[in-house]
């Protein structure tokens, strides 16, 4: 595994030790190295060093040209306008790089230099409840940086905060208790993911209503909470059951998202439960947290409600129940002291940011979190309607998860149908297959190409396009480069240094080679977006490229043939490693 260097950081390296030479006095500069127009690199850190320095920025601009030696690597460097440098790279310097990121399985990425330990809190569903579309953004967002992350060498720790514990399941537990069979399997037989939620909606409607009508059960169902929470075995059994019935649902929904989830990584809110009161007697001696009106609080300056006054956090309510609060600060607690997490990340709705800012702040307070342990918010925004309002039904109910991602695998389907012919001969089995795969990549890209903290607009249309930003362009492109792969028959990838390169060559040249330093932002700072941006850049540099140079003619020399086939095929893999990172198959044929 050899990690290659990009050229911008070569040129960087060689530009900062131009100028450190032209310019002791100034020390270790930052030539401020960034992609061009007018050429490949264009570094403008000389007028700021200039004017520091005093000097005359075109002057000191030729003085650092002077102790830059062009030939491997650099081919011309101008000076323009106040004292910029414009760069050009040879061909020769672009082809041999690439050559080395080819020979790599990792296409020459390098891994992070200090990686850690991050634990990643995401995909939260609640049991015995429908997960319905404001499930999605921490479903899908979540999996990318747990891949992200992963791909850089940190460790990862995946969690899923399942909504497991609390009053209603009092309600539920009763009601089972009193219908025992109503969560019976016939005949021992598995159930589907739909079955098994349609027995908890009737169960939930069927205790709510008796709940609502008859007292008796009432006062039943709220002893049977005291019970779950001490611990009686056959209320925890039952409980049990209900957990169980909603994973056969949960892990079939993100069966269909294409999404691995594992039962060791769901620890809900029960999992902390044995934490909570030790939680609240350490906030409580350190004076982190004080008794107000009975309840177990913590202050904040920043923190005001509307009326002026300040707004605590409440971690144990004044009748002794536990909010939300007390269980994220166990849940911190046991990540970084058990599981020895550097960081700690929460894909949660942007609406929870206030909760989150206070606890993240509670527990530094604590000493849980400090210089060496970050926690992080990475806050989503919400998905609308085509009418930018929160998407809703036409009744006006939440969108079902279910027939959201059924709804996106039939238009795509229906898509690769359509674009199958006698050429492509895709079986049934293949045009199956594909749908899936481009239907859920459709609805993942949809959501990953846009900055997280945005809201984005939910169309299907636009999704399962072939042109614009979307997911299917970018397969389309993997699966054409693929078909010229197939075509080429005896000509085979090879990379020539030796060969001038087109203007089209050269500039998806140079993208390919900016794979790794885009992928080292995204993982540090947590920003999937920008890996989508970088991969549909890809593509329409791919499409340009395609448009100008043909790769298969016969009016070609051979090397000219190869070195075109080495450029479509590092492409290929670039995407494919760059789709897998955001959860998206890339299928051969399309």
């Amino acid at each position: 595994m050899a990690s290659v260097p990009s050229l911008a950081s070569t040129v960087q390296q060689r530009l900062a030790d131009a100028l450190s030479a032209a310019l002791p006095e100034a020390g270790s500069a930052d030539p401020l190295l960034r992609r061009s127009d007018r050429a490949d690199f264009q570094a403008n850190g000389i007028l700021a060093l200039a004017k520091k320095l005093k000097g005359n920025p075109r002057e000191l601009a030729a003085k650092v040209v002077e102790g830059l030696p062009t030939g491997d690597l650099l081919k011309e460097i101008e000076v323009s306008g106040p004292g910029f440098l414009n760069i050009t790279l040879t061909d020769e310097a672009i082809v041999k790089t690439l050559a080395a990121r080819a020979a790599d399985d990792r296409l020459g990425v390098p891994y992070a230099e200090n990686p850690g330990t991050t634990v990643i809190d995401y995909a939260q569903p609640n049991v015995a409840k429908e997960m319905h579309v404001g499930h999605l953004r921490s479903a899908v967002i979540g999996a990318a940086m747990v891949e992200i992350l992963e791909f850089t060498g940190e460790k990862v720790v995946r969690r899923h905060h399942i909504g497991d514990w609390g009053t209603q399941y009092g309600m539920l537990i009763q009601y089972l208790i009193e219908h025992p069979h109503e969560l019976d399997h016939e005949g021992g037989e598995e159930v589907t993911g739909e079955e098994a939620m349609s027995s908890l909606n009737r169960i939930y409607k069927a205790s709510r209503a008796l709940f609502d009508s008859d007292e008796a059960f009432k006062d039943r169902a709220r002893n049977r909470v005291v019970d779950l929470q001490a611990g009686d075995p056959e209320t925890r059994a039952h409980w049990q059951r209900f957990v169980d019935e909603s994973k056969i649902y949960f892990y079939s929904v993100f069966n269909k998202l294409d999404m691995e989830i594992r039962d060791p990584d769901i620890v809900g809110e029960s999992g902390y439960n044995d934490m909570l009161d030790e939680t609240c007697r350490l906030l409580e001696e350190s004076g982190v947290a004080v008794r107000s009106e009975g309840a177990l609080c913590v202050f904040f300056d920043d923190v005001k409600g509307p009326d002026g006054n300040p707004t605590p956090l409440i971690v144990r309510k004044s009748n002794g129940g536990y909010g939300y609060a007390a269980t994220d600060l166990s849940a911190i607690r046991d990540r970084v002291q058990n599981l020895k997490a550097n960081t700690l990340i929460y894909v949660v709705d942007a609406r929870q940011s206030l909760h989150f800012k206070m606890v993240f702040e509670t527990a530094r307070r604590a000493g849980w979190l400090n210089d060496e342990v970050k926690a992080v918010q990475l806050a989503f925004g919400t998905v609308l309607g085509k009418d930018g309002k929160p998407f809703k039904t036409r009744a006006g109910e939440t969108v079902r998860l279910v027939d959201l991602l059924d709804e996106a695998i039939e238009r795509a389907t229906a898509v690769v149908r359509e674009k199958n012919n006698e050429k492509i001969a895709l079986t049934e089995e293949e045009i199956i297959e594909n749908g899936e795969q481009i239907g859920i990549g459709a609805v993942k890209y949809a959501d990953l190409s846009t900055s997280a903290a945005r809201d984005y607009k939910f169309d299907l249309d636009q999704m399962v396009s072939l042109n614009g930003d979307t997911s299917v362009y970018l397969q389309y492109a993997y699966a054409r480069i693929q078909s010229i792969l197939r075509k080429a028959g005896d000509a085979k990838p090879a990379a020539h240094p030796e060969l001038e390169l087109a203007p089209a060559e050269r500039a998806l040249g140079l993208h390919l080679d900016q794979f790794g330093e885009t992928l080292a932002e995204v993982a540090s700072s947590y920003e999937p977006h920008k890996l989508a941006a970088y991969l549909y850049q890809l593509a329409s540099h791919l499409t340009t490229f395609y448009d100008q140079c043909h790769v298969l003619s016969d009016d070609n020399p051979a090397e000219l043939v190869e070195n075109r086939l080495f450029l479509c095929d590092l492409t290929g893999r670039t995407l494919h490693q760059g789709m897998a990172l955001l959860g998206i198959h890339t299928p051969e044929r399309l």
